[in-house]
Formats: C-alpha cells, structure tokens, sequence
C-alpha cells in the first residue's frame, strides 16, 4: 500500500515495526522474543515483532495453573500471525519454588498467609521472564514487553516479572489504541472481545484488581481530567504514585 493511502494507525505500526529493527540491531542481536498470553496486548506485540523479524522472532506460551481458554487464546494468536513459537508448562517449578519458600518461612514461625495470593502471582510472572530470557539467549533475541501506556501509568506490571523486559513497544499507546491497532493487524475476534486479565489467579481481571477502568486510565494518560469522576482520578493517581519506584532504576545511596 502507498504511504498516501495508508491510515494514520498504519503508520504508527510501521513506524513502531522499523523501531524494533532499529533496536535489535544497535544490541547486534538477531531477532525478538514475546510472551504470548492469550490477552490483546501480547497479540498486538507478537504480530508487531512478527512483521518487524519474520524469520527471527518467537512467541512464548508459558502456562502456570493456568486456564486452558488462555492457552487457546494464545494459538489462535500464533496461528493468526503465523510466529514461530514454544509452549513450557511452568506450573511444576512455580509451585516448586513457592512451597519451599513458604515451607521455610513456617519453619521459622514468620509466614504471613495474608501475602500468600500476591506472592503467588508475582512469583508467575518472575518464572514466566527468567524463562523467556533463558528462551532469547539461547537465540541472541531480545524480549520485547507488552504494556501499553495506561499500564505503564498505573504501574499494572510485576516488577522484575512481566516489567522485566528490553524492549516496550507499545508504552505510548493507551488501552483504546491498542484496541483498535488490533484491529488493523487482524487479531482474532474472541482475543479482542476478551476481557482484559493477566490471569494471574481463577477469575481475574485488570479492571476489577485496580478498581477503575481503562477508559478512565486512558482519559488520565491523555490530559483528558474533566471527564474523569472524581473517585476514579483518585484511583489513578494513587496507582501512578505508589508504583514511581517500578518506572526508575535501583535506588543508590550518594557517594559517602
């Protein structure tokens, strides 16, 4: 297609594809690597590296007690943007790993079973990373992460988990957007009309977890307050200022 004809999101998709070549060959690495999830940000990232890397790019299914709708989710993603791609069951070295810490911790009487759900889910997200990374040093990949721009806002990623990346093609971009470059890619229907969830545990969604919606996060990414109720804003800003730490590197004390 002519630059002339194409539309504005067909332009920003070619413009992020040529950023990613530009990326991976100043690292002088070969190729990208994603963690396919089954959710509409993994999809619009794993067509994206796909276009940028046709031959020297994978996608990564990594499930951890997870549900198989996801993993169906997820190959229809592979099959729809035809990716090279692995599937890991990861739910043996997880659980592995979590009843060791907590069986230790109860050895020492400081257990605390209030943390167990959140430790539990950060800890799916630190497996799924080291394993991709294992995954894109092995092929001389970089990993390439999938939160948009209302994530990044929020904080919504586990850090050193799904946080845990070299490359975020799509952080500038709000949830709307991504809707709708999904469109344009041609992602599967039901990956669209899913409701956002990072599946970290049985029935859970992003928007019931932060308590606002993304329309909402959207409209406070994008400088739109006046149409933001007053109880969502306050969500929002919360969010944004408990996870700054997420957004910065290690703190250091001065030099003494």
């Amino acid at each position: 297609m002519e630059a002339s004809l194409k539309t504005d999101i067909e332009i920003k998709i070619d413009k992020t594809v040529e950023w990613l070549r530009e990326k991976v060959k100043e690292t002088n690495c070969k190729g990208l690597a994603v963690g396919v999830s089954g959710g509409i940000d993994s999809a619009v990232v794993a067509y994206l590296i796909k276009k940028a890397f046709p031959d020297n790019s994978i996608g990564v299914i990594m499930e951890i007690n997870s549900n198989p709708q996801d993993k169906e989710d997820a190959l229809k993603v592979i099959n729809g943007c035809q990716i090279k791609h692995i599937e890991l069951d990861l739910t043996e070295q997880q659980v592995g790993i979590l009843d060791k810490v907590i069986g230790q911790l109860q050895s020492i009487d400081v257990y605390n079973e209030n943390n167990k759900t959140i430790s539990d889910a950060n800890l799916r997200a630190r497996v799924r990373m080291s394993t991709i990374y294992t995954v894109a040093n092995n092929l001389n990949y970089l990993v390439v992460g999938t939160d948009n721009a209302a994530e990044v806002y929020t904080g919504y990623f586990t850090k050193y988990g799904d946080g845990g990346v070299d490359l975020i093609p799509i952080a500038n971009i709000t949830k709307a957007e991504v809707y709708e470059w999904a469109k344009v890619l041609g992602v599967h229907e039901d990956i669209i009309n899913k409701a956002p969830s990072a599946g970290l545990w049985e029935g859970q969604t992003d928007e019931q977890e932060m308590g606002t919606t993304y329309k909402m996060i959207d409209a406070v990414v994008e400088g739109r307050l006046d149409e933001v109720p007053q109880k969502d804003l306050e969500i929002i800003e919360r969010l944004h200022r408990i996870s700054a730490h997420k957004r910065a590197v290690a703190p250091a004390p001065p030099k003494f």
